[in-house]
């Protein structure tokens, strides 16, 4: 049953957002009553958070099975095809992604982006610390992990909110240059 509501609350905040999320909309796409909706969740809020919180922990799987499969590639292509995953994870409808972003944050005071960013920047962190003879001299490995995570974390969500005529593959070749140049040895 909660499989029921949580997969009803990702249809419908993928189809109206968290402002057009309610409840009954949410009860009546799970095809329950909304008294048994209240028997699992207590409010809106609460279902659309455990929404959230799966879709981050699907998203961090896939990217760590991404890198895991990659380990042993050259940086570039374990850069690309890990930026790649994430693009794909955060390609979704524009409202879901903007309750993503916009109202998750606001609903648990960041709690749940904070451990998807620490999550992430773990496997960052693992990544980097392997690499750190080819890193440049000076580099903060958690400095630069905090700003890798974030830097990749609003460049794509912008791309895909935003829709520049900037094609995908010119989009991730970009990121890849971009996040590969800031830890590179300047000569």
């Amino acid at each position: 049953m909660v499989r029921r509501i949580l997969d009803a609350g990702e249809q419908i905040l993928s189809e109206y957002g968290y402002e057009g999320a309610s409840t009954s909309r949410i009860a009546a796409t799970a095809r329950i009553s909304p008294g048994s909706l209240y028997q699992y969740f207590p409010h809106k809020d609460a279902i659309v958070l455990s929404v959230l919180e799966h879709y981050g922990d699907e998203l961090v799987s896939r990217v760590t099975a991404r890198m895991t499969e990659q380990f042993e590639q050259p940086a570039p292509v374990i850069v690309h095809g890990t930026l790649a995953v994430l693009l794909d994870g955060l390609d979704v409808a524009p409202p879901f992604l903007r309750a993503v972003v916009e109202h998750g944050p606001r609903l648990d005071d960041g709690r749940a982006l904070r451990l998807f960013e620490q999550r992430i920047g773990e496997l960052v962190l693992a990544y980097l610390t392997t690499q750190r003879p080819g890193l440049r001299s000076d580099a903060s490995l958690e400095t630069a992990v905090w700003m890798l995570v974030r830097m990749v974390e609003h460049l794509t969500v912008r791309y895909l909110l935003d829709r520049p005529p900037i094609p995908r593959e010119r989009f991730l070749d970009e990121l890849t240059h971009l996040a590969l140049s800031y830890l590179r040895p300047v000569p």
